[in-house]
């Protein structure tokens, strides 16, 4: 394993997707994250199938900082119960991999 995670994160809006990656990036809890607009998403929620256009981002970070990340995400999302799931890098560039893990320093 690389020690490095990509967390995926749902936003209800563009703003709030960007006031969530610039922070985590200003805050040194991540080294970078991407932001999709447009995402379309059907989930159930309090037993109704619900449908809302979304924000996703794709959030680079270490399996160290992850807990730290979560938390600062849960503080500034507007969800009660937001989506935040990591999927550890199991290989990747060796420098880019070196760069995601000095990030935080």
């Amino acid at each position: 394993m690389t020690g490095v995670l990509s967390v995926y994160v749902t936003a209800a809006s563009r703003g709030e997707a960007e006031t969530i990656a610039n922070a985590v990036v200003e805050e040194r809890l991540a080294a970078c994250a991407n932001i999709f607009p447009g995402v379309q998403s059907v989930y159930r929620w309090q037993g109704k199938v619900e449908r809302a256009e979304e924000c996703a981002l794709v959030i680079k970070t270490t399996a160290e900082g992850f807990a730290a990340l979560e938390a600062r995400v849960k503080e500034l999302h507007s969800y009660e119960c937001p989506c935040i799931v990591a999927w550890p890098v199991v290989a990747g560039s060796a420098d880019y991999l070196e760069w995601v893990r000095g990030s935080g320093k």
